[in-house]
């Protein structure tokens, strides 16, 4: 066991008579490494950025309607419909990039000749 686990193992254990477990644990916590309130708030305000991160990602076309991507001679190409005429597609020299000229062609509009 290492010192540290140690020190904690022996601050929540003499701590643990007549109280709860949990409050133990914070108190023992606290003395052996002080306030790491900032780490638990930090890892909490990060995964709200990814969360946040997830939700925006949802709401593109290309993670929505989820176009088959595959290589088209030397790029990529994400196709959402059952040909190129027919459907919406995107291209790119990666997979990412292809997505994201996918998610670009799908808010174009139609063009009718005059």
């Amino acid at each position: 066991m290492s010192d540290t686990y140690q020190a904690v193992y022996d601050a929540a254990r003499s701590k643990i008579q007549g109280g709860s477990v949990s409050d133990a644990l914070e108190s023992a916590c606290r003395d052996a490494f002080g306030d790491v309130r900032h780490i638990f708030q930090a890892a909490i305000w990060e995964s709200a950025n990814e969360a946040t991160a997830s939700f925006r990602a949802a709401g593109r076309p290309s993670v929505l309607y989820r176009p088959n991507v595959g290589k088209d001679g030397n790029k990529w190409c994400a196709l959402y419909g059952p040909n190129l005429m027919e459907g919406v597609c995107g291209f790119g020299d990666s997979p990412a990039e292809a997505m994201d000229d996918f998610d670009a062609e799908w808010a174009k509009k139609i063009v009718t000749g005059a």
